[in-house]
């Protein structure tokens, strides 16, 4: 593997997508295709590296030839904490009011401008993310993929709850069991966008990092 194909990779790994296909299928891209750039077997032009950039949240000088910063210039080093979870055991996400964030926090490894996070209230999550901590996500709303079954993920359901929840196949295609990290479970959810988990900063540290908005 080259280098190209070796950042391509790291960039990939590092936006949350678990394997090749599961990138290829986020973004519409062939699959045969991209594992082969990403293998080095077919070294990709710098017009395919600035679509793959887009994708990944890198640089495309950075992509294609190690040219400058991996992230691009003016890249966003904070985001927002946009509502709280855990406060009760359905797991539903509880907006923040408003339309200004109330608090901030520093971008996580590989995040993009389109990371947001959630501050965890309450101990129904123990086990995954402890009362105070920061999970963070990519705020992308495109469809579960398949990577995803068995990982706990955020999901927006078709009736405008946003969960956090481990994700199962349901009776039929198109549909969803989830399963809560405390409370019961919820069968055929049909849902409209879901989310990797891409970081979890427990509390003590969430509670250095976090800063109130100006």
């Amino acid at each position: 593997m080259d280098g190209r194909a070796q950042r391509l990779r790291q960039a990939r790994i590092d936006r949350g997508y678990d394997t090749a296909a599961s990138a290829a299928d986020a973004h519409g891209w062939s699959r045969n295709t991209y594992a082969s750039n990403e293998n080095g077997n077919a070294p990709f032009s710098y017009r395919r590296a600035k679509e793959y950039a887009a994708a990944f949240g890198v640089s495309p000088e950075w992509l294609y030839d190690a040219a400058g910063a991996m992230q691009p210039a003016g890249e966003a080093t904070e985001v927002q904490v946009i509502g709280r979870v855990g406060a009760n055991p359905d797991g539903t996400v509880l907006f923040a009011l408003g339309q200004d964030p109330a608090e901030l926090a520093p971008i996580p490894p590989g995040g993009t401008d389109r990371a947001r996070a959630l501050r965890v209230v309450g101990h129904s999550m123990r086990g995954l993310a402890d009362d105070g901590a920061l999970i963070y996500f990519e705020d992308q709303r495109t469809a579960p993929t398949p990577d995803m079954l068995g990982q706990v993920v955020i999901v927006e359901t078709d009736t405008d709850e946003v969960l956090v929840k481990r994700l199962l196949r349901g009776s039929r295609a198109g549909l969803y069991d989830l399963e809560s990290i405390a409370g019961p479970m919820r069968h055929d959810a049909r849902l409209r966008w879901a989310a990797h988990i891409t970081a979890i900063i427990p509390p003590f540290q969430a509670r250095r990092i976090i800063r109130g908005a100006a």
